[in-house]
């Protein structure tokens, strides 16, 4: 048990490590492609929020749905008690996303001192939000059967962080941070430590965690 415990600790510094280079180039992505449609489209600082905004509550329900995929394959690969497998996705998913595309570019933007709009979808409106969240729930329930091995979560995962940068980019611009370009480099560390950090935390961390069946030599196999 005590190694086992160990094994899951490595394994997840492993798996953050991996994907700390892929989750900082979706973020400089994330700027990039907000910095072309801000000057393609040379909006006034309204309209761009407004169309921040929008574009907001289409990504922010797609990265629900990838999370909650990611999630529940990722603890039905190791343990199969449906149930469980359910809460887990979506906890996984209306829990901890909400954290990366809001709770942590509120306070990121609130630390900074800009004023930035607190909205949680799940809240104000989540019909936009829960339906994502159980289609993405079964998906992961389908394709950790379908696809064996790493291959029922890579896809998701890294689909996952990119609709996430972007999330909580378009969250900042969308709610506050409208001028965004004077201060880029804080910017970037508030997407980076925003996308990273709950990202991982719900597509590996929290479902290796609660599942009591780890197959150690089925995951050195994969890797």
């Amino acid at each position: 048990m005590k190694g086992n415990k160990k094994w899951r600790l490595g394994h997840i510094w492993d798996e953050l490590r991996h994907h700390a280079p892929f989750t900082a180039f979706s973020a400089c992505v994330a700027l990039i492609l907000l910095g072309v449609l801000m000057t393609v489209l040379s909006l006034s600082k309204a309209q761009m929020s407004e169309c921040c905004h929008g574009l907001f509550h289409v990504f922010h329900p797609v990265h629900i749905l990838l999370s909650a995929t990611a999630t529940t394959a990722m603890f039905w690969r190791h343990e199969r008690r449906l149930l469980k497998a359910v809460i887990v996705g979506l906890i996984g998913s209306l829990g901890i996303c909400g954290i990366s595309d809001v709770f942590l570019p509120f306070l990121g933007g609130t630390i900074l001192g800009i004023g930035i709009e607190f909205h949680w979808c799940l809240i104000t409106h989540p019909m936009t939000i829960v339906p994502f969240t159980i289609f993405g729930v079964l998906l992961g329930l389908v394709s950790a059967d379908v696809v064996h091995g790493r291959g029922s979560t890579i896809f998701s995962h890294s689909s996952h962080v990119f609709i996430s940068t972007m999330a909580t980019m378009l969250y900042l611009t969308a709610f506050g941070h409208i001028e965004w370009t004077l201060r880029i480099a804080e910017t970037f560390l508030i997407i980076f430590l925003g996308v990273i950090i709950p990202c991982c935390t719900s597509d590996i961390i929290f479902p290796l965690l609660l599942s009591k069946s780890v197959d150690v030599m089925d995951e050195c196999d994969d890797t």
